[in-house]
This record gives structure tokens, sequence and C-alpha cells, in this order.
């Protein structure tokens, strides 16, 4: 360990190396409910792409374990550390380095916020569409993990944002993926294959980001239905009537409940409706103009009716803006009430009702409850599970994901692996496509070194 502090120490700096009682406890974990804590040997912070390729020679060098950390805000545990391993916390790389407004991009460091991104585009204009429930989340971190979000029916995911990347290799090099553009056919796609990869692969350093006008003018809809199947056989339907949402999630009734009580909003619902409705459908809409808004506003509604729809109600501003909030809180509120585990399962939109059917016997005959919301668009559902016993809730969820995979889905929308599904993920993924991705990862990372233990069964070889 003396040997190991002491190169960190030559290689950044004894100001960016932390050891023994001066690592706090939030370098152990990330928000995952069922990944325990793990302190790691070192902490290091970078300062640039250079320290960075220092670093990663120092834990060639050593055979040590290197956990990449942003904010901490990931749900799979991928960011939980080796006890003998180094995190290389990107706390101090967070500069923007560029906003290009003539080719709409943004070029950060991988300790950028979400928020910090956000308040410098705003005077300009503009905006980075991407954002998965907590704006104190880094760049770094939704690049690794792939983030989504409930932008993602209009906008997509993090992968169709990230333009570019400069990362460092474990075996020393940097390399530089994609650029400024929109479109290549030059080779592998390697931008594509780190994004998601959870740190398995390399150290992104810096991500050019593709940009979008911000749109002036929204709407947001709430409309109460007397069953969840009614509001999944509705989804499909909206989606192809051409309105374009750009959030669209359903809601079902405790969740309802539980989140706007976490944050005190009251919504006005009556007190009939309430207790018809089993569920909710939200959506935001934006526009250029009040006017074109007030008509997309006006379609929407009728086509709800259409629906069956108990009735539709255009939320205030405030009111609005607080029920988005309400539900990027939903982890919270459920951890909060201690869920024992949470699913963000992916399926075909049109897919939705015949899954959720699937769950809601899973939950009858196992005994569980088992609730949720989720980004409806798109077909990515969050279910916080609650069955106390280890035996019973691994079955439940061993269930729930097989049940989206035979719907031709996956088993995370946008949470990822981790440590925190990592079992399931190798006992139901195509062997084939397993064994593609550890010839992979070892083309990458020879030694290993790269947060062994996520995603893949790895470890550090000599």
């Amino acid at each position: 360990m003396g040997d190991l502090t002491a190169s960190l120490t030559a290689s950044v700096g004894a100001e960016y190396v932390l050891v023994d009682d001066a690592i706090s406890e939030d370098y152990g974990h990330d928000e995952a409910l069922t990944v325990a804590p793990v302190m790691p040997a070192a902490v290091v912070r970078p300062g640039s792409t250079e320290d960075v390729r220092a670093i990663l020679g120092v834990a060639a060098e050593h055979r040590v374990p290197i956990t990449a950390r942003g904010s901490g805000t990931g749900l799979s545990g991928a960011c939980t550390p080796h006890a003998d391993g180094i995190v290389v916390s990107f706390e101090r790389m967070n500069a923007i380095l560029e906003i290009d407004t003539e080719n709409h991009v943004a070029v950060v460091q991988p300790g950028v916020t979400l928020a910090q991104l956000d308040e410098a585009l705003a005077p300009l204009g503009l905006s980075y569409p991407v954002y998965p429930g907590e704006y104190s989340a880094s760049l770094g971190g939704n690049v690794a993990t792939n983030a989504g979000g409930m932008r993602a029916v209009k906008y997509g995911v993090t992968r169709h944002q990230v333009l570019g990347l400069e990362a460092v290799l474990p075996t020393g090099e940097v390399i530089r993926t994609g650029g400024k553009f929109v479109k290549a056919t030059t080779g592998y796609d390697l931008t594509q294959l780190i994004i998601g990869s959870e740190g398995t692969l390399a150290l992104v350093t810096e991500a050019t980001l593709r940009l979008y006008p911000r749109t002036p003018f929204t709407a947001t809809i709430l409309a109460p239905f007397t069953s969840l199947d009614a509001v999944t056989h509705a989804i499909p339907r909206i989606v192809a009537s051409g309105i374009g949402p750009m959030i669209l999630e359903y809601i079902d009734m405790v969740t309802l409940g539980a989140i706007t009580a976490h944050v005190g909003l009251d919504l006005g619902i009556p007190d009939d409706i309430r207790e018809t409705a089993l569920a909710y459908l939200v959506v935001m809409m934006e526009q250029t103009t009040d006017e074109r808004l007030d008509e997309d506003v006006a379609a929407l509604a009728e086509q709800l009716a259409e629906l069956d729809a108990i009735d539709v109600y255009v939320l205030p501003g405030g009111a609005a803006a607080s029920l988005i909030d309400a539900r990027e809180k939903s982890f919270w509120v459920a951890k909060a009430n201690n869920a024992d585990d949470i699913v963000d399962v992916v399926v075909p939109r049109a897919s939705l009702p015949e899954f959720m059917e699937t769950v809601a016997g899973i939950a009858s005959e196992t005994g569980s409850w088992i609730a949720g919301c989720g980004h409806a668009g798109d077909g990515n559902v969050h279910l916080s599970v609650f069955q106390a016993d280890r035996d019973t809730r691994s079955a439940v969820m061993t269930r729930l994901f097989r049940a989206g995979m035979d719907l031709g889905g996956a088993i995370s929308g946008e949470h990822g692996i981790g440590r925190a599904k990592r079992s399931y993920f190798l006992a139901l993924e195509d062997p084939a496509k397993l064994a593609l991705m550890r010839r992979i990862k070892t083309a990458f990372d020879p030694h290993g070194i790269l947060n062994p233990g996520a995603l893949l069964d790895d470890e550090v070889t000599v």
C-alpha cells in the first residue's frame, strides 16, 4: 500500500490522493439499494487527461482495480470500488471547455454536472436534453451508464447526444473518437462502444455533446384513467398521432400519491376522480409559439377523451413543474418507503400492456408488492419491489427481467447493470453475446483493471 500511495502521489500530487481516514464514506457507494458500500484503498482526484493517464499507469503496474466515479448518483452499484482498489473521482475535472453555438455542441470534462451545463446554456438559448432525474449527476457518469430520463421519448438517450469522446485506455493510450459532426462511416464506432460500458473499457476525459435550441413554451397535461391497462394501450396511439410529446409518463395511483405527498403537492384532483383513477398519464409538450402549443394541447385533450381518459387537466406552470420534479424524485420516495429493490426494464412500448399484466401476476403469485411509474413513451418501466424475503425477491426479479426480455426488451433501460443486476444479466443474457463482450473487454483492458466485477464477472489478472 505504501508503494502504491507513493506512486500515486508522485503522479498527481499528495493533496489529490486520499487514503485511510481521509476517504469519505461517500466514495464507497452509489445509490444502489442492494450493493453494500466498500471503502477503497485510495481515492485519486485527477485534474487533467495526463493525470488520468498517469493513474492508469500506476494501476497497471501494481495490478490494482480502478473504479471511475462522477457524482455517485447511479442506481446499479457500478461505481462501488474494491477494497484493494483506487477510486478515480472526476470532481476536479469539471470544466465546460467549449460551447460552440455555430455547430450546436458543447465540449465538457466528465465532472461537469447537468445543472452546471444547463446554467451555462440557458443564457444562450440552448439546452442539453438528457435529464435522468438528478441534476447533480455528472456528464461522465451519464456517458458511463448511457443515462436516459423522461425526455427520451423525443430526444433519445445519452448515446444519441454524444458526438465524440476523449478517453484514456488502461494500456496508456489517449484516443479521440467522433467529433463535431453527426454522421460518419469510418471504421468501428468506438464512441458508441464506450458509452454505456460502465467504466469497464476506458476512462472518459472529455465528451462532445449535441445541443438544441431551448424551446420557450411548454404545457403539461395530466389524464387519469380507470386502469393501468387503459393507460398502456393509449401510449402507442398518442405517439403515433404526430403530436410529438417531450415527456410521456405513466404513474400508478399509489406512486402518484406517494410522490406528491413527498413534495407537498396538491394537484386539485376532485375526490370522485381520485377514488376512481387507478393510473395517470403525464404528457408534456413544447413548442416555439403559444399558438402552436394551444393547438397541440387541444388536439391531445380530444385524443385523450377518445382513449377513455376520465378527465384531462392542463396543469398551471407551478403545479406542472412540481409534478415533474416529484416524478423525478420517485426513487427517493421508494427508498424512503423501504423498497427492497428497483427495476428499470425496457420493452417495446406497444408491449407495455402485456408486460404490466405479467408484473401483476408475478406480484400476486409471490405475495409481493410491485408499484411504480415509467417512461411510457419509450417503454422504460420503473418498478419498486417490496419483498423482504431474499430468495423470493431474487425469483421475482428474475421473472420480471425474463418477462421483459421475452417481449423483445432488455434488463435495464437506463440504470445499467453494475453490480446490482450482474448476476441476472449473466444468467439471462445470450452466452455468445457475453463471450463477445468479454473479448472486447480484454482487447481494451488486457489486465482487467477497469471496474472488474461490474457488468461482467471478470477479475484483475497478473
